[in-house]
């Protein structure tokens, strides 16, 4: 294992680590070349370790590496780089997580969609968190488990082999020929996951997908951690002394946010957490409706991890499906739910709704009073019994300050969980941690969801509730911030620019407490048919954003992202956080993000000289 050159260069690279490799949830998109994301970054950090080359200045200017915390970041890479070199492998066969578990759950799906047997194999103990008959009977995985003394009794197998250690050593492996994974797992860190052999390469993608959708990789912190046990193994692990009770102040903190009672869950993403929800309510259906079909009612174009989560739930699941759900436009949210639940009751079937307030991109609102009768109806089966009430999912990320749940509220008297993304307001950008908390009449859900986010291992680190901790606190006042330098620009932009169409909350909506940072913006077009206007568009949407982020380095950056606690952040929805949506359902306009700190009046110059380039 010892590699002199190896250990030196990483040590040097930890001394002189760019800050953003540990504070930040997105690295340098102004670099950022979505195509080259999983490879870019390691290619030109392999040049520096040759040219051993490790100042700030030359690690700092590297490219993205992947596209987000959840997929992937400097760090992970630089550990997976380095486990790679040890263990005589290419670096995309070395996967890091934050998660335990999910590894080994990863390889399960692509063998259920492929119709392939597994054998789980392990020297000591399963992880605690595995529980095999939940596995099986809820997510539909079948496999096989074996306990084995050494990583050589590993058996020949028809089909995928797995094998768990749980030494602490996530560097080195032992691949035996008859071992297709390895999953080396640290308690405080994460696991690690090796695939073996070339025969194995197609799990990659998929795995990588997992990573993606379901959890997030190993922290930039904790990758740093690992890292450092690795250049100096007396070096020890740095943790948190007081988690409980810093865990403690974040469910505080939610609960007096939220308007709650019942007790929060914090999971170490906002898809982390869906993938709770979701999983969760499949278990309880299956345990309280048996065999009745399950029907997750979600919008088309809807933020693109949640579209694409809840189809890769329903792929894997035989009795749940997805419905569309049109919200945005000319479609009302609450007359597309009262329809489609109406269709579902006389199914019979079980109705899970997932919808963002306000919605994404287009920033609406739908009648409250409206949604609260529509959710709170009783409908009949074909058969003329009750139907089974819905159970209402709500993405309330871009205005995680309003009051949906608590007594008297509009989602009070329908079971109802709300979530967010905690790499928005509640953390200020600074981690990926998301949350979810339920009404009253959603406290037996709220027990089936706690167990995936267990099972699954996706509780928020050590590291993330401090932050979130620190953070949440100041969560209202910025929101309010940021929604004042919001209301300005748009204002703005109305008077200089009249003819673009411009999506955000009218006033009176403000005044209810819906302030989101966040606008759409539909560019005004020309041209003689829809293919030309729409082309103009979109070429026009490019133009703006090019010279926002030129013009304003420091603060405009092309990011999907908001919440942050300085800057705007520009992005086109089709493009980026659209990405697995139907074409057909994609926003090719602009969405604007604004920080409660801000040079708000030199973006309102560079807006003004857009305006006159094009008039």
């Amino acid at each position: 294992m010892k590699d002199t050159k190896l250990l030196n260069y990483i040590k040097a690279v930890l001394e002189n680590l760019p800050t953003d490799w540990l504070n930040l949830t997105t690295h340098r998109l102004d670099i950022y070349n979505e195509e080259l994301a999983k490879t870019q970054f390691l290619d030109q950090f392999e040049v520096l370790f040759n040219a051993n080359n490790s100042e700030t200045s030359a690690l700092h200017i590297l490219p993205t590496a992947y596209d987000y915390i959840r997929l992937g970041h400097p760090l992970s890479s630089v550990l997976e780089w380095t486990i790679a070199h040890i263990n005589h492998l290419d670096s995309e066969q070395v996967i890091s997580f934050s998660s335990k578990t999910i590894p080994v759950l990863a390889v399960l799906r692509k063998n259920l969609l492929n119709h392939k047997n597994t054998l789980i194999t392990f020297k000591d103990e399963l992880p605690d968190e595995f529980d095999v008959d939940i596995i099986k009977r809820v997510y539909g995985y079948t496999f096989e488990v074996m306990k084995v003394e050494q990583p050589e009794d590993v058996p020949a197998f028809e089909g995928s082999t797995i094998f768990i250690s749980q030494d602490k050593e996530i560097f080195k492996s032992d691949l035996h020929p008859n071992i297709d994974f390895f999953i080396n797992i640290h308690d405080s860190l994460g696991s690690v996951l090796l695939v073996n052999g070339e025969l194995n390469a197609a799990y990659i993608s998929d795995i990588q997908h997992v990573r993606r959708r379901e959890t997030i990789a190993m922290t930039p912190v904790n990758c740093f951690e690992a890292l450092k046990l690795l250049v100096d193994s007396s070096s020890g692990i740095k943790t948190e002394n007081n988690i409980s009770a810093t865990k403690a102040r974040v469910l505080n903190s939610i609960t007096a946010i939220t308007g709650t009672t019942e007790k929060p869950l914090v999971g170490s993403s906002g898809l982390s957490i869906q993938y709770a929800i979701m999983m969760g309510l499949v278990h309880y259906a299956q345990e309280h409706h048996k065999e009745k079909a399950i029907k997750f009612i979600v919008p088309p174009n809807c933020y693109g991890g949640t579209n694409d989560q809840a189809r890769r739930v329903a792929a894997c699941i035989d009795n749940v499906e997805i419905v569309d759900l049109p919200v945005d436009g000319d479609n009302d949210m609450v007359q597309s739910i009262d329809v489609i639940l109406e269709k579902i009751a006389k199914e019979d079937a079980i109705p899970y709704i997932i919808a963002e307030i306000p919605t994404n991109p287009r920033v609406e609102v739908p009648n409250l009073k409206q949604l609260k009768a529509t959710l709170g109806k009783v409908r009949k089966t074909a058969s003329g019994n009750n139907a089974i009430d819905p159970v209402f999912i709500l993405d309330q990320t871009f205005c995680p300050n309003v009051h949906f749940l608590g007594e008297g509220h509009t989602l009070s008297e329908v079971r109802s969980i709300s979530y967010a993304s905690g790499s928005k307001f509640p953390s200020g950008g600074q981690c990926t941690a998301g949350y979810c908390v339920g009404n009253t009449k959603a406290e037996a859900l709220m027990a089936y969801i706690e167990t995936h986010l267990m099972l699954c291992d996706n509780e928020a680190t050590s590291h993330q509730m401090e932050i979130l901790a620190h953070q949440l606190p100041s969560m209202n006042q910025r929101i309010v911030d940021a929604y004042k330098n919001t209301r300005e620009f748009v204002n703005f932009i109305k008077v200089v620019l009249p003819a673009a169409k411009i999506n955000f909350v009218s006033e009176d909506l403000a005044n209810q407490g819906f302030m989101p940072s966040v606008f759409s913006l539909d560019l005004p077009t020309k041209g003689n048919t829809a293919e030309e206007k729409e082309a103009y568009k979109r070429t026009l949407n490019h133009k703006l954003i090019h010279l926002m982020i030129t013009e304003i380095p420091d603060e405009s950056k092309y990011c999907v992202s908001y919440g942050q606690l300085k800057g705007c952040y520009w992005t086109i929805p089709a493009t980026s956080t659209q990405g697995t949506t139907k074409e057909g359902d994609k926003d090719y306009i602009a969405r604007v993000a604004l920080s409660p700190n801000m040079d708000l009046e030199r973006h309102k110059e560079v807006f003004l000289d857009f305006v006159r380039a094009i008039s």
